[in-house]
């Protein structure tokens, strides 16, 4: 029997670490009820797409993460 080596899928578009855009994760990966990280205020689907995300679309869902920390209090 040949042992081959698994088929991963194919890499995203772009990467999850971006100089010009740094990711707001604070490592507080917690969600309230509306499913927005209490960590960096994203929301759950804001992280899901962050890693195929561009940067123009980094910059809106960072600055939609800053407009609601700010409306939090935090």
């Amino acid at each position: 029997m040949t042992d081959t080596a698994p088929i991963r899928p194919p890499k995203p578009l772009y990467s999850n670490v971006s100089p010009a855009v740094p990711s707001p994760c604070s490592g507080v990966c917690r969600l309230d009820e509306q499913k927005v990280c209490l960590g960096c205020f994203r929301h759950v689907e804001d992280i899901r797409e962050w890693r195929s995300a561009d940067d123009e679309r980094r910059r809106v869902i960072v600055s939609q993460a800053s407009q609601r920390k700010q409306s939090n209090g935090a």
